[in-house]
This record gives structure tokens, C-alpha cells and sequence, in this order.
């Protein structure tokens, strides 16, 4: 649009201010009027005359081959020399797009609502809904509202006016009651209830009937006016009606970023309207349009078109990323160790197994599925079981060693006749393979067989008082006095006969015994294995870093704080990219500095020195970035740290005799 354009549409407008607000709203339709979005800093503003500026902005550096650069907003004149450029700064700025850098996996979205003058009237209320487009979705954003003076009185009219039909709502029923007739009554046939006007005794319906044939209810019913109880009753049930016949245009105040009321229409409507976003995967642009309503009252005067729209690419750092696969060094053990542990009871001073005795049959049936799980097992083969027996302190140590390794070894024949069982339900579960030799000779060996048997090792673990202490620490029916107590039997008496003896005069014996000493008598089972097929004791292997892995997945799906919590001991490139995403600028300018110096270290290099106010090494590191890979040039505009660098400084103009990067 030109100048004089601009300027000839202003002078229309300005004369319409002064005219009705039919003639006005007959122009706003011919001409399809609507609202501009536009960015801050790019409203349309009109001028009469060209505004001339120079930029001066210049940088001076050495770059890494050791060459003197130095940077200015310059072209080639028609003598071939570089000349500072007169920027002329246009009447209409009309840019449509822009960059925005996404921080912390969010995004803030600012633009301009640029409303017309000509567009408002006291009378009227502008009503403006911006709808915002994300991938696949359409967000409505808060609307915003501009209300007229005089709209805004007419609604203050009609809550005033609603008001008042509420006030004449009666609440006190008392009121429909004739007073004096129902007094003059009493007196004139029931003195006796009259004299009781001033008397605060309670008297039941039932007794007022009694004494003087008539309830209370309707003695009181006979004298108050139906008509007018009637009429109230109707005012209530009316209310809704009466609030949509008075608040014609209610005052919203839910989904609303602003209600304004504008009283004087001497210039245009500006508002700086700023959401902000999260960002998530695949996520490139965000397209944002605004559309509208005009109303006076409750009447619907025009549809304000749709505006273009305006879109903000987002520029985010995880583009960065390197997905390179990282592996790590695993070493595998040929041997490996299970164990687990179960409670059996036996009989006092006895060691033979009973599985009737207590929970013995659920604790030795969870023992045979883990041994049986063991047996099938594809990877590993049992070499040998450990069991230890446990006992609880009551009796000699003596005693005790020697119960616990008779119960140890009835649990190790005991499970060892299983496992015998178990090897050989397999056999026949898996049948039987017949051979063919060279010389046609045959032979029969089992599908699943075993080379050896397996070893079975009892061990006696004697008393049990490291559990018992782990027991009464944790205790909660225990005083903190009975804990100390034993506590300090524990470490000042070293014989275990005499700690037992000492322990059986504390007040807490009789209860250790009862409730703590049943759990003290476990068996433990240590299982020993091998990795099938394997030699060596230990093989060195690489597999792939999930941990790792899943850090780099987490930057690319924009969720930066898990990112950082996962790449933070790795302190590599990636590292610096969720640092960087983070605004953990100095953390991710760290790692960087140490790296060699790839376009996208040197390119993120570029960023970090953008933020932290150092042009020069941005400028260098940047147009660095570009002499290594080309493509940067272009991704420099998508940047808001870049393309500032590349604006002030004029970088990146080529023409066809010289593509240096530099001028």
C-alpha cells in the first residue's frame, strides 16, 4: 500500500468518527474492514514521508586461520568497493512470520491487535476471538473485548434494572401476615393465647389445638394475604426470565484476556497479546488467525472477517541432536550367584522337615518353583546349592551350631530328592533322541540332559543376632528404652551364652522370644551357576547405552529436563544441547569449549556467545560454521540468537562475482 494510499484511508476514517453509527457500520461492511495481527515492532504505520537511517554497526576479528576481518552492513558499489548501506525504512511493514527460539520446552508467542479506529462505536462491542493452529489442532485462545462507553453503560442499566426486581423479592414471610387483625382476634375471642404475646414459652401445635380447637398454622394461615404471597412466589420462579430481559449483554468474565471500555474513538486500538506454549515433537510452526463480532446489545451487527494468518516458525535446538548409536563395555561373568531365603519351622530341637508344621508348605513350595525355574532355565546351568540354617539365641551356642547344621543338612536332602524328581519329570517331558552313525548305528540319549549332578553344601550359620538386632531396631511395639537396652547388651557383652542369659532378666525377654525369635530360624539357599556354553570366566561384550539412548530421545521429544538428568554424567556434545535447551548456558558453553570444533559445535558455540552479549566470537564462530557447512547460512535466519548476528552486521550477502561469506 502506498503512502498516499495510507494516508487517504486515514482522513476517510477520521471523518467517519464524527458520522452515526449506521453510516459508519455501512462503510466497515463495504469495505470488508477487520482487524491486522502483525508482530511488535511491524505494526502497519502510516507515514507522509520515507525516514532515512544509516547503520554504522561494524565488528573488527581475527578469525582462525589468522586473517583480520572485520564486519559491516555493506554492498559493492559500481566501482566493486564495499560502501555502508543507507537503509530506507519502508511506510508499511507487513512481515507475516517469525522466529521464535523455544526455551525450557516452552514457546512465547507475541503479537499486535491492531484494531481501526473507524471500527469502534460507544454504542458497540468488539468482540475478537484469536484461534491459534498446532499441527493438527485448532486452539482458541482468550478473547478479547472492546466495549464501548455507552455499551457498557446500557449493560450497567440493565444488572441495575435486574437488581431492583430481585430487591422486590420478599424474604421475610412475616410480612404477608395482617398483624393487626390476627391480634384483634386473639384478644376479642382467645384472651388467653393474647396474653401470651409477650411471653417467650414455647407451646407445641398439638397444645394450641387442645386449649383453643384450632392449630396455630391455621389461625396464622386465615389471616395472611394468599394473593400477595402468591404474586412473590411468581416473582421467584421468574428470575432467569427477568435477568435475559434486563442484562440483554452480560458482563463475561471466564476465557476473557481483556474487557476494555474505550470511551473516546480518536485513534487506533492497539493490544499486546502474548501466550505462551508448550512445545512438543514435530512441532515447526504455529499458525495464528483472528476473527471477530461486532455487537450492539444483543444484536448482532457484522462478522469481522478472518485475518491472514500470522505464523511463528519455532526454532528449537533439539534439530542439534546427535543420534549416533553409543555403546558401552559389558562384562559377563561365567559364574553367577542367586539366592533367597524362606522360613521352615521345625520342632523344638528337632531337624526334620514337616511341611504340616506352620507355614512350611507355602515356604518349601515357593523353594521347589524357584529350583524348578532354575533347572529349565535356557542361559544357565545349577552347579551347586549352599544352604544355612539359622537358629534363634535361646540355649548354648553349642547346641545351636550344631542344630543348625543337622537342620541344614535335612533341608539339603530334602531338596536334593526333589531336584533328583524334577531332572527326571524333564527327561520324559522332553522325551528321548534316537542317533544314526556313519555305520548305521543306532543310539538313544535324552532330549535334555544333565552332565552332572548338582552339588548340594550345608553350612551351619549358628545364632542368628544380626537379624535380631535389624528386628528390634525396627520393632515398633519396642520402647526406645527396651531397644537401648539391648542395644547396649549387644556391644558391651561379647559371649553370646552370657548376652542370652543377661537378656532373659530384661522386662522385653518374654516378648523378643514370642514374637521375634520365630523369625530368626531361616534357611538361606545360595545358588550357583554358569552361563551355558561358556568358557572363559569373563568375556568383554558392547551393548547399546539405553540409558544413553533414551536422554537423546528425551531432546528430541522436547522434554529437556529429563534430558539433562540422564546426559548429565556423560558431559558430551548432546549434554551441551539439553544444557543449551535449559538456558544452562554457562554448563553447556563448558563441555563445548572442549570439543573439536565441528560445524555444530560451532554453530552451538555461536549461540551460547549470542546469548551472553559476545558478538564477536558469535560472529566468528558463526560464519565459521557456514565456511564448514553451507547449509547454516539458512539456518542462521531461523535462529532469533543468529539472525539478530546476521542483521546487525549484514552477514551472509553474496552476489554473483563474490560468494565470500564474510562481506
Amino acid at each position: 500500500m502506498k503512502a498516499g494510499s495510507v494516508l487517504a484511508l486515514s482522513v476517510c476514517a477520521a471523518l467517519l468518527l464524527g458520522c452515526s453509527a449506521q453510516k459508519k457500520l455501512s462503510y466497515i461492511r463495504s469495505e470488508s474492514m477487520g482487524a491486522t495481527l502483525s508482530l511488535p515492532g511491524e505494526r502497519l504505520i502510516p507515514v507522509a514521508d520515507t525516514v532515512h537511517r544509516v547503520i554504522k554497526d561494524t565488528l573488527k576479528f581475527t578469525d582462525f586461520d589468522g586473517k583480520e576481518v572485520i564486519i559491516m552492513n555493506a554492498i559493492k558499489d559500481e566501482n566493486g568497493d564495499m560502501i555502508a548501506t543507507d537503509v530506507i525504512d519502508a511506510a508499511v511493514v507487513t512481515a507475516r512470520f517469525r522466529n521464535v527460539a523455544e526455551r525450557h520446552g516452552k514457546v512465547d508467542l507475541e503479537f499486535q491487535v491492531t484494531v481501526p479506529a473507524v471500527m469502534r462505536d460507544s454504542k458497540w462491542q468488539l468482540r475478537f476471538h484469536p484461534d491459534m493452529y498446532i499441527l493438527e489442532d485448532t486452539v482458541s485462545l482468550d478473547n478479547i473485548i472492546i466495549t464501548g462507553a455507552d455499551y457498557r453503560k446500557a449493560q450497567l442499566r440493565g444488572y441495575q434494572q435486574y437488581q431492583k426486581f430481585i430487591n422486590s423479592i420478599i424474604t421475610d414471610t412475616t410480612k404477608f401476615i395482617d398483624s393487626w387483625q390476627l391480634e384483634l382476634f386473639l384478644e376479642r375471642n382467645i384472651p388467653q393465647l393474647y396474653a401470651m404475646k409477650t411471653d417467650s414459652t414455647i407451646v407445641s401445635d398439638e397444645q394450641f389445638q387442645s386449649v383453643y380447637g384450632v392449630t396455630e398454622r391455621e389461625a396464622v394461615l386465615h389471616y395472611t394475604n394468599s394473593l400477595a404471597r402468591r404474586m412473590n412466589e411468581r416473582r421467584k420462579s421468574r428470575k432467569d426470565e427477568m435477568f435475559r430481559r434486563y442484562v440483554k449483554a452480560p458482563i463475561v468474565t471466564e476465557g476473557i484476556r481483556l474487557d476494555t471500555v474505550i470511551v473516546a474513538a480518536n485513534g487506533d486500538f492497539i493490544y499486546n497479546y502474548i501466550q505462551t506454549i508448550n512445545t512438543r515433537p514435530k512441532l515447526r510452526k504455529v499458525d495464528i488467525v483472528l476473527s471477530g463480532d461486532i455487537f450492539e446489545q444483543d444484536e448482532h451487527l457484522y462478522t469481522i472477517p478472518k485475518s491472514d494468518p500470522l505464523t511463528f516458525y519455532i526454532s528449537s535446538l533439539s534439530a542439534f541432536v546427535d543420534g549416533t548409536e553409543r555403546y558401552m563395555t559389558k562384562i559377563i561373568e561365567r559364574r553367577v550367584e542367586a539366592n533367597t531365603a524362606c522360613y521352615i519351622d521345625f520342632a523344638l530341637g528337632k531337624d526334620n522337615i514337616d511341611e504340616s508344621l506352620g507355614y512350611n508348605a507355602e515356604e518349601i513350595g515357593r523353594i521347589k518353583g524357584n529350583l524348578r525355574d532354575l533347572l529349565e532355565n535356557e542361559k544357565f546351568d545349577l552347579d551347586s546349592i549352599t544352604i544355612s540354617s539359622f537358629a534363634s539365641p535361646e540355649g548354648t551356642v553349642r547346641h545351636n551350631d550344631a542344630l543348625s547344621l543337622r537342620r541344614a543338612r535335612s533341608a539339603s536332602s530334602y531338596f536334593d530328592s526333589y531336584v533328583k524328581q524334577v531332572r527326571d519329570s524333564i527327561r520324559r517331558e522332553y522325551g528321548v533322541m534316537i542317533n544314526v552313525d556313519a555305520a548305521g548305528r543306532e543310539s538313544v540319549s535324552h532330549a535334555k540332559d544333565y552332565t552332572a549332578d548338582i552339588r548340594f553344601i550345608s553350612h551351619s550359620g549358628g545364632e542368628n543376632w544380626d537379624m535380631l538386632r535389624s528386628l528390634v531396631g525396627r520393632d515398633e511395639e519396642l520402647s526406645e528404652y527396651d531397644k537401648a537396652e539391648f542395644e547396649d547388651l549387644c556391644n558391651l557383652v561379647e559371649d553370646l551364652d552370657e548376652r542370652e542369659k543377661l537378656m532373659s532378666r530384661c522386662g522385653s525377654y518374654r516378648y523378643l522370644r514370642e514374637h521375634l525369635y520365630p523369625r530368626l530360624r531361616i534357611v538361606k539357599f545360595d545358588f550357583f551357576l554358569h552361563r551355558k556354553g561358556m568358557v572363559k570366566d569373563t568375556v568383554h561384550t558392547t551393548v547399546l547405552d539405553t540409558t544413553y539412548m533414551a536422554g537423546v530421545q528425551a531432546i528430541r521429544d522436547r522434554d529437556y529436563e529429563t534430558a539433562v538428568t540422564l546426559l548429565r554424567p556423560y558431559n558430551d556434545y548432546n549434554t551441551a544441547i539439553a544444557y543449551c535447551s535449559m538456558d544452562y548456558n554457562a554448563s553447556a558453553l563448558s563441555i563445548l569449549e572442549t570439543l573439536d570444533k565441528t560445524p555444530q559445535v560451532n554453530y552451538m558455540l555461536s549461540v551460547l556467545y549470542s546469548r551472553s552479549g559476545n558478538d564477536e566470537q558469535a560472529v566468528k564462530h558463526y560464519l565459521r560454521s557456514c565456511e564448514q557447512e553451507p547449509s547454516y547460512i539458512h539456518r542462521g535466519n531461523l535462529d532469533p540468537e543468529i539472525s539478530v548476528l546476521i542483521k546487525r552486521y549484514g552477514l551472509n550477502r553474496q552476489d554473483d562475482d563474490d560468494l565470500d561469506l564474510y562481506y
